[in-house]
């Protein structure tokens, strides 16, 4: 009897396991990243909201913030092929390799961080000066443009923005 029970039991959890590690094949082949006006656009949705944006500045908000997130995919999709080229690099002991991929990852680094100072002041520029302190306080606890890790579309390349 004890036996029956433990072999129930294994069987459970065996079915279990499988039922939980199985995936619809449909919804991951589905998925289509936003595009940088969409990031953009739900971006300016939320900012609207928590600091009452003018049509005016709302318009402007997403000029500022497509060309932000345009640069950033290029830059992503550059940092992506980099990062894989250093792992082979480091796999093959290619000390010059390593040398001169890191200088790439720097240098897309300073890009994104550029891309993103450069549109944080171009928006701050367009904000009244109520809005502008509760911009700051937003940015001081935390909350970045995309109000959570990295903002629309995950996290940046570099991680987490202050």
């Amino acid at each position: 009897m004890h036996s029956s029970i433990k072999r129930a039991l294994g069987l459970a959890c065996l079915s279990a396991t499988l039922a939980f590690s199985q995936t619809s094949t449909s919804s991951s082949s589905t998925f289509t990243p936003p595009t940088p006006a969409q990031q953009a656009t739900n971006l300016v949705t939320r900012l609207t909201t928590l600091l009452d944006l003018t049509s005016s500045q709302q318009t402007e908000a997403t000029t500022i913030f497509t060309t932000q997130f345009t640069t950033l995919a290029t830059i992503q999709s550059s940092m992506k092929t980099a990062q894989s080229t250093f792992q082979t690099d480091v796999q093959n002991n290619d000390l010059t390799g390593i040398n001169t991929v890191a200088a790439q990852i720097g240098s897309l680094t300073t890009q994104r961080v550029v891309a993103e100072g450069t549109a944080d002041a171009a928006f701050y520029a367009i904000l009244t000066s109520t809005q502008q302190t509760k911009y700051s306080t937003l940015k001081l606890g935390g909350l970045g443009p995309g109000f959570g890790p990295g903002g629309p579309g995950g996290p940046p390349p570099g991680g987490p923005r202050p």
